[in-house]
């Protein structure tokens, strides 16, 4: 062979190289498209996730607030349970006294009735003597 028929055989080689060039440049292509829409989808998948856990963080802080404003105010009950109770204490020891202080004055009264009475008795007996002297 000579070498102008050798050319268009080298040319049909490198036509052939360039080619599978050409087509293993495309499937590099097609791989890296690829591979930018998986990334693509696990930054979107990252981003939900990140937005999900932050949305938990929330809630959980919320349910802390919650949980900390509930025992504010079980221990507000609790101490108003307490100075009701004291309170009611204090009342049933007035009332008792005030049964006690009414029970004495009673007493006095019926201490006072029964010397009028007898008082009384006393003032008709000495009438009663009375009359039958002056008769």
């Amino acid at each position: 062979m000579n070498d102008h028929a050798k050319v268009p055989a080298v040319a049909e080689e490198h036509r052939i190289s360039a080619e599978a060039a050409r087509n293993e440049a495309e499937q590099f292509r097609r791989l890296a498209e690829e591979a930018r829409e998986v990334r693509d989808h696990h930054r979107e998948a990252l981003e939900a996730i990140r937005q999900e856990r932050e949305q938990l963080r929330n809630a959980a802080e919320t349910a802390r607030i919650a949980s900390e404003e509930a025992r504010t105010a079980a221990e507000t009950a609790r101490t108003a349970g307490e100075e009701a109770r004291d309170a009611a204490h204090a009342a049933r020891e007035a009332v008792v006294d005030t049964v006690r202080a009414t029970a004495d004055a009673l007493s006095a009264s019926l201490e006072q009735m029964q010397l009028v009475e007898e008082m009384r008795r006393t003032l008709r007996e000495v009438r009663d003597h009375n009359k039958l002297e002056s008769n």
